[in-house]
């Protein structure tokens, strides 16, 4: 008994779910703000509506990509996970599993990439629906930034 719950305390332990002002101050002090002229309040809203600010979260898609952590980073173009179905192109030249870890500069520095990409941050079908032409301030409301 004791060794399933140290097992479950540490995969809690594992996942980190950033609050939104501590995300945004990370995002800013990781030179994110103004990044491809894409504001901090996008940043922050796009990592709500993708992962809730979950290092962790996966979600599978029907074509059989996965999008990978805080960012939710596409495994059939920008990562490799070793089970998308051809064709992939690892456009970060990572590992998928790199975009799960609670060390963020990975992830933070694909999403950097992907914006480089023409589509840039429409790339991300949430912050066309969520945050897109709308009033973003709240994000960062009261986070001192």
């Amino acid at each position: 008994m004791r060794a399933l719950v140290f097992l479950l305390l540490v995969a809690v332990a594992s996942a980190r779910v950033f609050e939104r002002c501590a995300w945004a101050r990370l995002l800013k002090n990781s030179g994110m703000d103004g990044y491809k002229d894409i504001s901090l309040a996008d940043w922050v809203c796009l990592s709500r509506w993708e992962s809730s600010y979950n290092t962790e979260a996966t979600n599978l898609n029907s074509d059989r990509s996965t999008d990978y952590g805080i960012f939710q980073i596409n495994s059939r173009y920008w990562c490799d996970d070793g089970r998308t179905p051809a064709p992939t192109y690892n456009g970060c030249g990572i590992s998928c599993n790199e975009l799960l870890s609670d060390d963020v500069s990975t992830a933070i520095n694909c999403a950097k990439r992907v914006v480089r990409d023409p589509q840039g941050i429409s790339a991300w079908v949430a912050w066309r629906i969520h945050c897109k032409n709308q009033d973003l301030s709240s994000y960062l409301a009261g986070c001192g930034l």
